[in-house]
């Protein structure tokens, strides 16, 4: 994507105040809170300024346009899934590697269902404000921790490379992503969580010892 593209979905300043933490927060709130009432072909700025309880003029401080807050939504909304994937890597260091992958999916899919009205709201607008861009840099995140986790795996020899991570974290993706949009009941949600442990546990152990 050209970086003239790109800028469009950039926020206008970043808020280095308290308060001006607390009115991004609102902001991006009532773009969330839209987003689910009204969906994206309706949501409009004023209409986000009045449910966050700010002027249009301050969100405009923000965010020069519809697409730049949207992607600043997204971009939060994949930093707490990462968030919560690096604090299960660091819980799970030292475990035997099945245990960890284990301990990641589990985390995985429960960041993602615990707002899954969010998730599948964002997925809808994620190509059209710059999301495979960001998700790339959420991946690189998730894939760094996951890295650093099993380097202390005491049953891992050799350790899994960069392309089987790559895999298994696509797939997570990928499944999360099916059933999300499916709306699975929970029964559904609670059997694929546990087919996908199996899943990435056969593949990434299969994987690395297919490794010349």
């Amino acid at each position: 994507m050209p970086n003239n593209a790109l800028s469009t979905f950039e926020p206008r300043k970043t808020p280095v105040q308290a308060r001006s933490t607390v009115t991004v927060e609102a902001i991006c709130e009532g773009a969330i809170q839209v987003l689910l009432s009204h969906g994206a072909d309706k949501l409009t700025t004023t209409r986000v300024a009045e449910r966050a309880g700010v002027s249009v003029g301050t969100l405009y401080q923000y965010y020069p346009n519809k697409e730049s807050l949207l992607a600043a939504v997204f971009e939060d909304h994949l930093n707490k899934v990462t968030s919560a994937m690096e604090a299960a890597c660091r819980e799970a260091h030292g475990k035997p590697l099945a245990a960890m992958i284990h301990h990641i999916v589990i985390a995985f899919v429960d960041i993602k269902m615990r707002r899954s009205d969010i998730s599948v709201a964002l997925y809808k607008v994620s190509l059209d404000v710059g999301g495979p861009a960001i998700a790339k840099k959420a991946i690189q995140r998730m894939r760094k921790a996951a890295d650093a986790m099993i380097q202390t795996a005491p049953d891992a020899d050799p350790h899994p490379d960069k392309l089987t991570l790559d895999v298994m974290f696509a797939a997570m993706g990928g499944v999360m992503k099916t059933i999300l949009e499916s709306g699975a009941s929970a029964a559904v949600v609670r059997n694929m969580r546990d087919q996908l442990v199996l899943l990435c546990q056969s593949y990434v152990v299969a994987a690395t010892a297919a490794r010349p």
